[in-house]
């Protein structure tokens, strides 16, 4: 793969701020970095010009939540025309104590997901990735299962109960958090990031030869503004006590650093799910193999669902 053009989502702080100046290390002759505010991003692309000393960084407004704004990103990056080597997909939500939907519809947890499908899909459309393109997604060990306090939905057995057997209706139920969904902030959170598993595996089939997508969990790393929708319990009393738990709380550099490494991994393993061996949250990062992460009738249930909620797709 080229290293010479990267786009990074939610770079404002945390993780995506770790790797898009660990991208300057690499290499790379433009990183586009992107927030929700125009001014804040541009604050980040100075900073990060300032730490690195490299002038690379490109501000551009992006938010995920807002069609709008990504259909105006998109725009902009038709008009500079510069196919994007590196595609990272880090900006993310954990969700709050209580329900948040967005003006879209779409649950707060969710909505990443929606923003970073239409994203994607423009770009290909738009023949804006590189012929040997890599596209990584953040993922989550919840994800896979087994991991306390938070639990997934078995689609299957939902979309029987719920929705006559259809799973792309159920998978859209859940991005919705609509009828017979019942809001648990853990519980969507593992959701939201099994979905994104998921639609990992369904955009690889998709994706022309030569281009390859994986879901990477960067592990465990607090130091980021993602929990900033969540409740004072999880704010103030969990995270501060997982703190404490050895390998709990990588620092933001050694979490982003599973994106760059997952970025050199060839076409054989596009699809795939990466994340700590099971039962930790840090150290060396495996392709997860349980079976409901393999399931391909859920992965294009997912996809499916996804393209109908954002009104893109793609063949």
């Amino acid at each position: 793969m080229k290293h010479s053009f990267a786009l990074v989502t939610g770079t404002t702080s945390g993780l995506g701020y770790a790797a898009a100046g660990l991208l300057a290390t690499k290499g790379y002759k433009q990183v586009i970095v992107t927030g929700r505010r125009l001014s804040a991003v541009q604050e980040t692309a100075a900073q990060l010009a300032a730490e690195t000393k490299k002038k690379i960084f490109t501000p551009l407004e992006l938010d995920l939540d807002s069609p709008s704004s990504v259909a105006s990103a998109l725009a902009e990056l038709v008009k500079q025309g510069q196919p994007i080597d590196f595609l990272l997909l880090n900006a993310g939500m954990v969700p709050g104590k209580k329900r948040v939907i967005t003006a879209a519809g779409i649950e707060a947890s969710q909505a990443p997901l929606i923003g970073h499908h239409q994203l994607t899909v423009g770009l290909l459309r738009n023949n804006l990735l590189s012929s040997d393109a890599r596209i990584v997604i953040a993922g989550a060990e919840p994800a896979r299962g087994g991991v306390p306090m938070f639990k997934y939905t078995e689609l299957e057995a939902f979309a029987a109960k719920y929705h006559q057997g259809d799973r792309t209706a159920a998978v859209e139920a859940l991005l919705r958090n609509g009828p017979n969904v019942k809001y648990t902030a853990n519980n969507a959170y593992a959701d939201a990031k099994l979905i994104v598993a998921w639609w990992t595996a369904a955009l690889a089939r998709r994706l022309p030869s030569g281009m390859a997508v994986y879901a990477v969990s960067p592990g465990a790393s607090n130091a980021t503004n993602v929990a900033r929708n969540a409740g004072p319990a999880l704010k103030y009393l969990m995270i501060p006590i997982v703190n404490l738990i050895p390998g709990m709380n990588q620092k933001p550099e050694t979490a982003a650093s599973r994106y760059l490494q997952a970025s050199e991994f060839g076409t054989d393993v596009s699809g795939q799910f990466f994340a700590s061996a099971a039962g930790k949250f840090s150290g060396p990062m495996e392709v997860q193999r349980q079976p409901h992460l393999h399931d391909r009738a859920s992965q294009e249930a997912a996809w499916k669902a996804v393209a109908k909620v954002s009104g893109l797709d793609f063949k």
